[in-house]
């Protein structure tokens, strides 16, 4: 990888880690995603910063986006937009909704009703969204970063599976440790730091990932893992609902990526199970009544990577 893309890498993760602190791993996670061209949700309790990174994933990245709050009220036509009629020409001309960004940061997703989150699901698929009948394409760079609370919370409408499907990676922040939340309560870091956040990525460097991920290395041995992990979500035993071939190109592809972020040109068994977790755990559903992630957990544990590093790195 050159020299420079890889500068602007760790350029990248530090100007995040300013106003995220404690939580490298979740950063270096959050950038992989968007990197690796998939659009990103963070589940979090409110007030744990996950706005906040959003804004900082916007910021660095050096792309125009917009943000919208949803709410119970807000209708798709608030996001992708309306055709108007004009008396003057006696015709209707599309005025274009937020949704037309290079990101679009959906604050609170699971606040709006199931039928204004839908009008997401073209958008994040297809890069387009169709209105009486024609199709508007959406910028080349387009990323949907959407923030929602857990669904105990009062006034949530759960996203359906289709919907969590279109999510490459599900994170959540958790409490900061004490000597980081020290630092909050001084009042010197943080979100105060977010307007001071440096752009280190450009169009131009955001190519040259992307025409990197596939050249990344993936050996057969390693295939052989990935469809191991693959077959025990499906394991009827274990999952009611397992992962998806959407979601199983998702892992390669963030492997890969994630690979590239380390500086190698190969994928390691070390790199699935870097993202695994945040590809897979909002996609499967237990038989019981265990969480997604901490059955992604067990899925990781339970399969055997042994023999896959001497081949990944041949």
């Amino acid at each position: 990888m050159a020299t420079q893309l890889l500068e602007a890498i760790e350029a990248s993760l530090k100007e995040l880690n300013k106003v995220i602190l404690g939580k490298e791993q979740q950063v270096r996670l959050a950038l992989t995603c968007i990197l690796a061209g998939g659009h990103l949700l963070v589940e979090d309790l409110p007030g744990m910063g996950k706005t906040t990174l959003a804004h900082g994933l916007s910021n660095v990245l050096g792309l125009d986006y917009n943000r919208v709050q949803f709410t119970s009220d807000l209708l798709p036509a608030d996001l992708i937009g309306a055709s108007v009629f004009n008396a003057k020409s006696s015709s209707f001309s599309f005025h274009r909704g937020p949704i037309f960004s290079s990101v679009f940061l959906a604050d609170e997703l699971n606040r709006a009703t199931p039928k204004a989150q839908s009008a997401l699901l073209e958008a994040m698929e297809e890069g387009q969204v169709s209105v009486d009948g024609k199709t508007y394409p959406l910028p080349n760079e387009f990323f949907v970063i959407a923030t929602q609370n857990p669904q105990s919370q009062s006034g949530t409408f759960p996203l359906p599976e289709s919907q969590l499907d279109r999510f490459m990676f599900r994170l959540s922040l958790g409490y900061p440790d004490p000597i980081v939340e020290r630092e909050l309560l001084k009042g010197g870091k943080g979100r105060v730091a977010l307007n001071q956040i440096k752009q280190t990525f450009n169009a131009d460097s955001l190519q040259q990932i992307k025409r990197l991920i596939p050249q990344v290395k993936v050996s057969e041995t390693l295939l052989d893992y990935v469809q191991r992990l693959i077959a025990q979500t499906r394991n009827g035993d274990i999952c009611h609902l397992g992962l998806s071939p959407r979601g199983g190109l998702a892992l390669m592809k963030s492997s890969q990526c994630w690979a590239l972020l380390q500086g190698r040109t190969h994928v390691l068994p070390e790199d699935v199970q870097a993202v695994f977790v945040a590809v897979v755990g909002h996609r499967i559903v237990g038989k019981k009544e265990t969480q997604g992630d901490q059955l992604a957990r067990h899925i990781l544990h339970s399969v055997d990577s042994v023999g896959n590093r001497a081949s990944a790195s041949a």
